[in-house]
């Protein structure tokens, strides 16, 4: 066993993996990061910044911020490099070092990106905490956690922190953003001011420490998510592979800092490419999003179905789509969406509004990376996942009675026909693959079997390879000896036109154990009656079958959803049962 700094354990892979050397490959990435100089190893902010300062590229835009008054500010890779280097000698000087945590609150900024490098090139560990939790998930994540720096606003700080400073002792220092100065915090910009240039980054070693990822908590305690430094050579190679991601490119990832996402793919990633990266302050607008693709002339766009659906409303398919063509748009070579399944009439709306397809693909917080995708010239089937990266293999396990794969004796089985259900699974060993639950050993053993990471997702493969999602296991329908995924239900209620958004559980019912039913969001112009839900009745049981359609639909503008897009199932099921809501500080409302 490997062990990993912060207790977490990392096991077996089982058997080995090959290790093509091929485009995208793990081993194609690894050739093209440089590594620490003399060899001390691998550090993710030093591929990020300091390789292309040492490569001449200096003076090459990393970010342009674009402020909530659309005002834009540029900062190059010399820059961040610099910042980020006083920001970890900073650290130094307070005495916080290699293996210490160092949390963000922070949204969109210029700051987040000082902090998240400065935190890597000092070896300690950062924790992307999302803005909008509630005072209680920032306390129970900074106490799980043992996080000894918080960097942060100040208005976060007075509405979110100073109340539970008492229950945090090992939170020993808050900088804030800001010029309040609120009483217990010190100010950012002073830090930097006050520490030296020419940061050295120490010794950093693949397997250390990097990112703390804690999971939306929304069922039992959050789980924190270990994360190591080797994991920028996935971010690096699906970079390339899932997102197309080229040198000249500017791009724009819309992913909260406080996710997996807009660490991977809005941090990392892309400054590994050395691409020029749009960091918008304000919040969504169909008007505001259109005219920042179309200013920054942006390359590469990877946004949430939310999003996505949004735009979708002020343009649907079939109506003059008025709107996006009042931007130039030509710069833009490639869409994808991440956060949960895309639905096929997303797809579609993208090829006919955008003039380009939305691509979808799938990973996990655990993963680290896009395991699965459509990819930049290859086919879409909409709906579909996609295939397997380079490197990455995919299976669909047999499951048992609890939905969950069938482990006999310490094996499992693969399910070799077409379109078979099982547990998605993957074969254990990539470079972000998580390498722990943080003090919860046996919780992360349990995510593995026969070399396997159990992914808790239902999916089927067809005859060509595609992957397509169902279900989590524990969202999965049963009804009358059915297993029915709710994201195929709610693909189907899409297609009709009065649909926007759409939400299934499965029902308690004395006689089939569970029936479907659906909660829709409906579009402008639509009438929410008795009619109209008689009518997506019908359209559904011609789409699906009477075995699968809802045998309810009742209408909700608001349905429950993450800020990343996810319609949160757990809490309509709550919602109709009478069971208690749990953890509901990440929905997009909260604040």
């Amino acid at each position: 066993m490997n062990k990993v700094s912060g207790g977490a354990v990392r096991p077996e892979p089982g058997p080995a993996q090959s290790t093509p050397a091929g485009p995208h490959s793990w081993q194609w990435a690894r050739e093209r990061l440089d590594g620490l100089p003399d060899g001390r190893g691998l550090n993710i902010a030093y591929e990020a910044v300091d390789r292309h300062v040492a490569a001449g590229r200096g003076d090459k835009a990393a970010l342009r911020c674009v402020a909530a008054d659309l005002s834009v500010t540029t900062v190059t890779y010399a820059e961040l490099a610099r910042l980020s280097g006083r920001f970890a000698s900073g650290l130094r000087a307070l005495g916080v070092g290699r293996g210490d945590r160092v949390a963000t609150l922070l949204g969109r900024c210029p700051e987040l990106y000082v902090t998240v490098l400065g935190t890597l090139k000092n070896t300690s560990v950062l924790c992307p905490l999302f803005a909008a939790f509630g005072p209680e998930p920032v306390a129970e994540r900074l106490r799980l956690g043992r996080v000894s720096v918080l960097v942060t606003t100040d208005e976060l700080y007075e509405r979110k922190v100073a109340a539970q400073r008492d229950r945090l002792p090992d939170l020993r220092h808050v900088l804030t953003v800001g010029e309040g100065r609120p009483p217990g915090t010190s100010p950012f910009e002073a830090l930097l001011e006050r520490a030296a240039d020419g940061f050295v980054i120490p010794a950093t070693s693949p397997e250390d420490m990097a990112l703390l990822h804690f999971t939306s908590g929304t069922t039992g305690t959050p789980k924190g998510a270990v994360h190591v430094h080797e994991a920028v050579v996935a971010h690096y190679a699906t970079g390339a592979s899932a997102l197309g991601l080229r040198p000249d490119d500017v791009y724009w990832c819309t992913a909260d800092p406080g996710w997996v996402t807009g660490t991977s793919y809005g941090i990392s990633a892309p400054l590994a490419h050395g691409v020029t990266t749009v960091v918008d302050a304000g919040e969504y607008d169909a008007r505001r999003w259109y005219g920042i693709l179309a200013r920054n002339r942006v390359d590469v766009w990877y946004t949430a179905p939310t999003a996505i659906r949004m735009l979708m409303r002020a343009s649907p398919r079939g109506s003059p789509p008025d709107l996006p063509r009042s931007y130039d748009l030509s710069a833009l070579r490639f869409v994808a969406s991440v956060g949960e399944p895309l639905n096929p009439e997303a797809v579609r709306w993208g090829e006919e509004v955008l003039g380009l397809p939305v691509h979808d693909n799938w990973w996990q917080t655990e993963t680290g990376c896009v395991m699965i995708a459509n990819v930049e010239g290859a086919p879409i089937r909409p709906g579909s996942m996609g295939r397997p990266l380079p490197g990455v293999e995919a299976a669909v396990l047999e499951r048992g009675p609890d939905g969950r794969a069938r482990v006999t004796s310490g094996r499992v089985r693969v399910l070799d026909d077409p379109d078979a259900e099982g547990e998605l699974a993957l074969r254990a060993g990539w470079p972000s693959m998580f390498r722990g639950y943080l003090d919860a050993e046996e919780r992360y053993r349990r995510c593995f079997a026969d070399g396997w990471y159990l992914s808790g997702d239902i999916a089927r493969r067809d005859a060509d390879g595609w992957f397509w999602f169902v279900g989590r296991a524990d969202d999965v329908i049963k009804s009358a000896g059915h297993l029915i995924g709710p994201f195929e239900v709610e693909s189907a209620l899409m297609e009709h036109p009065a649909v926007v958004e759409a939400g299934v559980i499965g029902r308690p019912d004395p006689v089939a154990g569970e029936v479907v039913k659906a909660f829709v969001s409906l579009g402008p112009g639509f009438t929410a009656d008795t009619a109209l839900a008689r009518d997506i009745t019908a359209f559904a049981r011609r789409r699906l079958g009477p075995a699968m359609a809802p045998r309810e639909v009742v209408f909700d503008q608001h349905l429950p959803k993450t800020r990343s897009g996810k319609v949160m199932r757990r809490l309509l099921r709550a919602r109709e049962l009478g069971l208690p809501e749990g953890d509901v500080s990440a929905l997009e409302e909260a604040r």
